[in-house]
């Protein structure tokens, strides 16, 4: 699959006009920052990447995973970094199976008991990923709490849907906070399945967005 060059920050998007660029390697620790902050009260990653233990043990377990995630030029910033996406294009996994062993090693290292639980976790979601149509998958997708409110998050996701609808391609999420559902429904994604998240009765509903052709 061709991959877009890294678009200036001036560039604005095709369907909000916010201006956004895909994220490059030098942008890990922003793109770090926006997500731990993001997630750090998610009804599902809040616990499983405890608060109790603070920001720089969250930092740390968030830190692997989104490098994986920067080897492809789908993970997209807002110019002034108040929000960010985080997907994996058609076909490809989100980790090599190297990154896999160090992300877990990481995570083992960091948590200690608590790991064999962040784990299984892990496999739940990989265990209901949809596997039949080729799909650009949306990992995450954060706004620094400092931004909340301004829309960023969801202009995001409506400039990447675009460019996504653009290539006839559907998308695929997880939404692990239910507040979000509603708001990822209005740009087209239905509801397709759910499991439960780290804490029992946490559930995280698994959403479809078919092709626009």
């Amino acid at each position: 699959m061709e991959r877009p060059e890294p678009i200036p920050v001036s560039r604005s998007g095709p369907a909000t006009g916010l201006p956004a660029r895909v994220a490059r390697e030098t942008d890990l620790e922003t793109v770090t920052t926006i997500i731990t902050a993001a997630f750090a009260a998610d009804p599902v990653w809040g616990p499983a990447f405890p608060e109790d233990a603070g920001s720089a043990l969250r930092r740390d377990l968030w830190r692997p995973y989104l490098a994986a995630a920067l080897r492809f030029p789908w993970t997209w910033l807002t110019a002034g970094g108040e929000a960010t996406s985080v997907w994996v294009p058609p076909g490809e996994p989100d980790m090599t199976p190297e990154q896999e062993e160090a992300f877990a090693s990481v995570v083992v290292d960091r948590l200690g008991p608590r790991a064999p639980a962040v784990m299984d976790l892990f496999d739940r979601f990989d265990a209901a990923h949809p596997r039949d149509e080729p799909h650009y998958y949306l990992t995450l997708l954060g706004t620094h709490p400092d931004h909340r409110g301004g829309g960023f998050g969801m202009r995001l996701l409506a400039d990447n849907l675009a460019r996504i609808d653009a290539e006839k391609m559907p998308a695929y999420l997880e939404s692990t906070n239910p507040a979000n559902d509603a708001r990822y429904g209005r740009v087209g994604f239905e509801r397709i399945g759910a499991f439960e998240g780290y804490l029992p009765g946490t559930v995280i509903t698994t959403m479809w967005r078919p092709a626009r052709r």
